[in-house]
């Protein structure tokens, strides 16, 4: 890893000092003071450890003077402070340069997670609820409140699909490496063999828009109000509440019928069809961005099996960084912090590696 140079350390820390200048003036109209104050808040923590760098490669200096001391207990002692230094200073070098990595500008939002069943019938769509549940109590360890959308039953439990609104602080940036197929490996409970049967679900994780993100033009929609079909209870059923919304513009399109209200339903429509605008863009974007390169652990592509969970070893295994963890209990009960903290780790040292090439 390249160590940041000590002129960008001093334009870090300058430009910390030049916003708080400005703030501290009282000076600042409404709209510019609230503009600094999010900049700052940004650089302050990457100023505090740049400064941290700073003064490790000092005392660095200072160590490596000690060590041709006259004093052979003073250069002894010099020697020792002086690899304990370096091995701070690797860490505050590694510190700082993960804090100057270009950032998802989405990784702070809410998320919509969805949920689908795929090949394997009853038993896909009995571990699609696995999954989904898993979520709900990871969601409830972080402190983040899941609203749920619409929600597809199968007749042998779990969901055909499930949909759900995941709020909280960072929720997209520790749930976006969950998209993909996932498989799992076991016996269903219809199986009287005792045979291991493969099946698999779907999960998406798309970072929740907001109105400033995605601006819908009332004409490029078209707005269905109809009866809803399905379990729901009798009030759902006999009134024209369910509602389906086509972007024409890209031929979206947004089924919603959970609710008994038809304005909820549209409400709840317009929100899903708001984020997966928000992230047909942010999709162009990346392509574009991206080219040819396709990020290990990042690259969101639904159509690649990313893990399986395997019942009778007890393990869940994710295939992009080659993870085995023999805990499947403990992780769908929503223990998933040593899971997601692994894929997050891969991926800032596939950027710090891109950065240094």
């Amino acid at each position: 890893m390249t160590a940041i140079s000590l002129e960008r350390i001093r334009q870090i820390e300058a430009r910390r000092d030049e916003l708080a200048a400005q703030m501290a003036t009282g000076d600042l109209p409404g709209d510019r003071f609230v503009a600094v104050s999010k900049e700052y808040a940004e650089i302050e923590p990457v100023a505090q450890a740049a400064a941290e760098v700073r003064r490790l490669r000092q005392e660095a200096d200072s160590l490596a003077f000690m060590t041709g001391d006259a004093d052979a207990e003073l250069r002894a002692m010099a020697e020792e402070e002086l690899r304990e230094n370096k091995a701070a200073l690797e860490l505050a070098d590694r510190k700082l340069a993960l804090a100057l990595l270009p950032r998802d500008a989405a990784d702070e939002r809410s998320a919509m997670l969805e949920v689908r069943a795929g090949t394997g019938g009853d038993e896909a769509a009995l571990f699609a609820g696995d999954l989904f549940r898993m979520y709900q109590r990871y969601a409830e360890n972080q402190g983040w409140r899941v609203e749920l959308i619409s929600a597809s039953d199968s007749d042998a439990g779990g969901y055909k699909e499930v949909v759900a609104s995941v709020t909280g602080s960072g929720v997209f940036a520790k749930l976006k490496f969950e998209s993909g197929v996932h498989r799992v490996q076991r016996v269903p409970v219809t199986e009287s063999g005792g045979r291991i049967h493969t099946s698999a679900a779907t999960v998406a994780v798309l970072p929740e828009a907001e109105d400033v993100d995605v601006q819908i033009d009332d004409k490029d929609l078209r707005i269905d109000i109809y009866r809803s079909s399905g379990p729901g209870g009798q009030s759902v059923n006999t009134t024209d509440s369910a509602v389906r919304i086509v972007h024409i513009p890209t031929g979206l399109t947004v089924i919603q019928q959970d609710e008994k209200s038809q304005h909820k339903n549209k409400a709840k429509a317009l929100k899903v069809l708001r984020t997966r605008l928000y992230e047909m863009e942010r999709e162009r974007l990346h392509a574009e961005r991206a080219g040819a390169r396709k990020s290990m652990v990042g690259s969101g592509d639904r159509s690649e099996r990313i893990r399986t969970y395997n019942f009778p070893q007890g393990r869940v295994t994710d295939h992009r960084i080659n993870l085995t963890l023999h805990r499947l209990p403990e992780i769908l009960a929503g223990d998933m912090d040593e899971l997601i903290g692994a894929l997050i780790a891969e991926d800032e040292a596939e950027r710090l590696a891109t950065l240094d090439g």
